[in-house]
C-alpha cells in the first residue's frame, strides 16, 4: 500500500498517507466493495486492499439492492428489471467475483435482507405486493408471502423472528412471522413508508414515513416471559421529524436513530429508549443517507443535491465538518477496518473514497451508469 500512497492522485491535492490509514493485510486477506449500476446492468467490484477497480460483472436488468452474506462468501444483487416482468437475484461468488447463480423472484424487487443463521434471504417485490423467501443453500425461491401495496424494504429483526416490511404505496407496515412465513400484523398510518431499522434486542422497529414528516415506532410482538406479559405487534408512537424522512441510521450502540429529512435539508435525532426526538439539525442540500462510525461519535450524511458529505458530531450535537466528493452522493459504507468511507455518487458515476482519520477525500473510482447501492465483504482465502 505504501507505493500506492506515494502515487496517490496528485491532481486531487491529497496529502501523504500515514501508516495507520491503511492496515497491513495478510497475504490471504481479501476485501471488496460491490456497487450496483442500474444503467449498465452491472456490478462494479473494487479491491479495497489495493483501492482499485477489480472488474465489472454483468448481472440482470436494472440492479438495485445488494447484500453480503456474513457466513458465506456470497453477494446477492437484486435485479429490479423493467417492472413489467419478474425480477431476479444474482448470486456472486466473492472468491471468484463471478455470477454463480440467478434466482427468479417476482415483479420489481428492490431490497434483500439476509438470515445467515437459517441460510435464508427475504426480497421485497414492489410490483407484486409480496416478499420472496430464498433458500441460500439451494439458490431458489421457496415461498412467497403477500404483504401491502408497493413494498420497498423487508428488514429482519436481529433475533430472526420478525420481518418488518414497509409498504410505500399502501402507507402501512406489514410484520411477518418468519417461523411460519405468515402475515402477523398490518399497521396503518405511515404515508410513504420507506426505510426501517430494528433495535438490537428486537423489541421495536422505527419506520420512516417519507410521504409526511413522521417516524412510526412499532412495538414488535413477544411471548410472555419473566420480563412481562405477551403483547401483539402494535404502533407505539408517531414522532414528528423533518419533511420527507427517507433514511434511518441506527447507532452501533442502539441509543439513537438519525433521520435524513430530504425536503428539510436536516437530520433528526431520536432517542430510542424513550421515543423522544432529541433535536433537528440543518445539514446539506437534500440529505438522503446517514451512517454512524463504529465508535458512535460521528454521523456521515450524504447530501444528494450537492457534492458534499456532512459530518455531524454526536457528542457535540452539531455539524463539525464536511467532505467534498462526487456529484449526487447517496449510499454509504465503511471498509471492514473503518479507516475508509465509501460514498456512491449517483450523478457523476463514481465512488468517493474518504479517509476517516483525516475526514478527507482520498480518491474517486469510476463505476458504471446510475450507481445506487454498495456493500463491503471481507474474508480470508483458505
Amino acid at each position: 500500500m505504501g507505493a500506492f500512497c506515494a502515487l496517490a492522485f496528485a491532481g486531487l491535492s491529497l496529502v501523504g498517507c500515514r501508516p495507520h490509514d491503511f492496515p497491513e493485510y495478510p497475504a490471504n486477506y481479501r476485501e471488496f466493495a460491490y456497487v450496483t449500476n442500474g444503467g449498465s446492468n452491472t456490478v462494479s467490484v473494487f479491491d479495497v486492499v489495493h483501492l482499485r477497480l477489480d472488474r465489472e460483472i454483468q448481472v440482470g436488468q436494472n440492479p438495485t439492492g445488494v447484500a453480503a452474506n456474513p457466513k458465506r462468501n456470497e453477494i446477492y444483487v437484486v435485479n429490479t428489471g423493467n417492472g413489467q416482468s419478474n425480477g431476479s437475484v444474482s448470486v456472486i461468488d466473492a472468491e471468484k467475483n463471478a455470477v454463480a447463480a440467478t434466482i427468479p423472484v417476482r415483479k420489481a424487487p428492490y431490497f434483500i435482507d439476509i438470515d445467515a443463521k437459517r441460510d435464508l434471504a427475504y426480497v421485497a417485490n414492489s410490483g407484486s405486493n409480496s416478499v420472496s423467501v430464498i433458500d441460500l443453500k439451494m439458490h431458489r425461491e421457496t415461498a412467497v408471502i403477500g404483504v401491502g401495496e408497493g413494498p420497498g424494504l423487508a428488514r429482519l429483526s436481529p433475533d430472526g423472528k420478525s420481518l418488518v416490511v414497509t409498504n410505500r404505496t399502501g402507507n402501512s407496515v406489514s410484520v411477518l412471522d418468519t417461523s411460519t412465513n405468515r402475515l402477523r400484523a398490518v399497521i396503518e398510518g405511515c404515508p410513504g413508508a420507506t426505510d426501517a431499522v430494528v433495535m438490537h434486542d428486537s423489541t421495536k422497529a422505527f419506520v420512516a414515513c417519507s410521504g409526511g414528516h413522521q417516524v412510526m415506532v412499532v412495538a414488535l410482538a413477544r411471548e410472555a416471559d419473566a420480563n412481562g406479559p405477551a403483547r401483539p405487534d402494535a404502533m407505539e408512537a408517531l414522532l414528528d421529524v423533518g419533511r420527507s424522512p427517507v433514511h434511518l441510521a441506527l447507532k452501533p450502540d442502539g441509543g439513537e436513530v438519525f433521520v435524513s429529512n430530504f425536503d428539510s435539508d436536516s437530520i433528526s435525532e431520536i432517542v430510542t429508549g424513550t421515543d423522544d426526538v432529541g433535536g433537528t439539525y440543518l445539514m446539506g442540500s437534500r440529505p438522503v443517507r446517514g451512517l454512524v462510525s463504529n465508535d458512535n461519535s460521528l454521523l456521515y450524511v450524504s447530501n444528494f443535491n450537492s457534492q458534499d458529505l456532512s459530518i455531524y458530531g454526536i457528542d457535540d450535537g452539531k455539524r463539525v465538518g464536511s467532505v467534498h466528493v462526487g456529484d449526487g452522493p447517496d449510499a454509504l459504507a465503511f471498509s471492514a477496518a473503518g479507516n475508509l468511507l465509501f460514498a456512491v455518487d449517483a450523478r457523476s458515476g463514481d465512488v468517493a473514497v474518504v479517509r476517516t482519520s483525516s475526514r478527507s477525500l482520498f480518491t474517486l473510482l469510476p463505476t458504471g451508469r446510475r450507481p445506487s447501492s454498495i456493500v463491503v465483504k471481507a474474508f480470508r482465502i483458505r
